[in-house]
């Protein structure tokens, strides 16, 4: 049996974990530089706040019906996140994260999945405070649509969805619409309704021939997972991804080349630690730079600037160097900037490197990118930075909102006033 485990409104309820004054009340996340709504809470929901409502269209509303709203705090979400899946591992050694808020596991053989369900649920809020949708079934297509089952109908199932009967199946089946089958895509939607398959079981009664030719070996490979044969098996690792970008809104406008240069550094240095993190090295960097569209009387620009460097690598002093060499062709005085990235591609793994005899990485970067990854690591935040980078802040975005960072920063940790008797 395979299960998955959803947090529910997982940044709305890390903030919950550590303020519980912020219980039960309506709760908007905002995105970098607090300009839209990202994740709400299930009262935010019913108060009619759409996912991606920019603020301040939406600031009147919030200020009528009371809602909280909070800056993106992803120092606190991504250590909780790191502490729900680590907690997973006790009910089995086989975790696929799939996402920051999701993971599945194949489950071990148990006489009784309801208990297991809410024994998972029961033991991660204790744990950590995130409540949790939990779906199991024999597949994990299946198991997705459980979980589905679960958050749409919360006090009937108690959080948690068990399909193991062929009855189950049937009934839930004739009950997802084809949109809502995890992995089905828009393109295949609206291919299935054509054809006349408007529920997961009309989708299965579909003839293997046609779903191969028309959606192809993923789509029957889906359809085998939802008729209740596993094909869709856990990712063994985390596939290495075959580009790697770091781009930001600034907190304000810039028109001066030196605070572009440090935005830049920051983000080819970011870009350089993603592709270490895989044990890749990159024969590409691109360099983009954005003014600020909403700002209708102001002169607008965009530009890109692609690099083809003389070998692969994956220092960050030579991304770097290359990074500012495209700032350098691409920007314009007098454009107040708002938007700019980094992106890396021509990825190869580094240990499959091609020497070339005469231009190749000086072997000292190695050895020091090993350290600085080291030491960062260690003492996080970053602490070791290339010299044109601002040493006290690394993203500068507007956060009027910002929620303490409880579990990853020192100054921020939750001191009790305990008085004596």
């Amino acid at each position: 049996m395979y299960a998955i485990i959803d947090c529910n409104s997982f940044f709305a309820s890390c903030e919950r974990a550590f303020n519980p004054e912020l219980m039960d009340k309506p709760l908007a996340i905002l995105s970098n530089n607090d300009g839209c709504v990202i994740s709400r809470s299930s009262e935010a929901k019913a108060l009619g706040i759409p996912m991606g409502a920019p603020l301040f269209k939406y600031k009147q509303v919030i200020a009528e019906k009371n809602i909280q709203v909070r800056s993106s705090n992803y120092s606190l979400y991504g250590d909780m996140s790191e502490r729900v899946m680590k907690l997973l591992e006790k009910f089995s050694p086989e975790v696929e994260v799939y996402s920051i808020d999701e993971a599945f596991l194949k489950l071990p053989t148990s006489n009784d999945y309801q208990t297991l369900g809410h024994t998972i649920k029961t033991y991660i809020y204790q744990c950590t405070g995130i409540p949790v949708s939990v779906g199991i079934a024999p597949t994990k297509a299946l198991s997705k649509a459980a979980n589905n089952i679960a958050k749409k109908f919360p006090k009937k199932t108690n959080g948690y969805h068990v399909i193991d009967t062929e009855e189950k199946r049937i009934k839930m089946l004739q009950w997802l619409p084809v949109q809502d089958i995890w992995g089905i895509g828009r393109g295949n939607t609206k291919r299935l309704q054509n054809k006349g398959a408007q529920t997961a079981y009309e989708f299965t009664q579909l003839k293997d021939d046609w779903v191969k030719r028309n959606m192809s070996i993923v789509g029957l490979r889906l359809k085998k997972d939802l008729e209740g044969e596993p094909t869709i098996q856990l990712e063994d690792e985390v596939q290495n991804k075959k580009a790697i970008a770091t781009t930001r809104s600034f907190e304000f406008t810039f028109s001066d080349k030196e605070n572009m240069k440090e935005r830049i550094a920051t983000f080819a240095s970011r870009c350089a630690e993603k592709l270490r993190m895989q044990d890749s090295s990159c024969n590409i960097v691109m360099v983009y730079l954005r003014s600020d569209r909403n700002k209708k009387n102001e002169s607008q620009y965009r530009a890109s600037k692609v690099i083809t460097l003389p070998y692969a690598t994956d220092s960050t002093l030579t991304i770097n160097q290359f990074a500012q060499k495209a700032l350098y062709e691409i920007f314009k005085p007098g454009i107040k900037y708002k938007r700019a990235g980094v992106i890396l591609m021509g990825l190869i793994k580094t240990n499959a490197l091609q020497l070339d005899l005469f231009k190749n990485e000086d072997p000292k970067h190695k050895q020091l990118m090993n350290a600085m990854d080291v030491l960062n690591e260690k003492y996080g935040g970053r602490k070791i930075k290339m010299a044109n980078q601002d040493l006290q802040r690394t993203w500068k975005m507007r956060q009027a909102h910002l929620s303490p960072e409880y579990t990853t920063k020192f100054s921020d940790i939750i001191t009790l006033n305990c008085d004596t008797i």
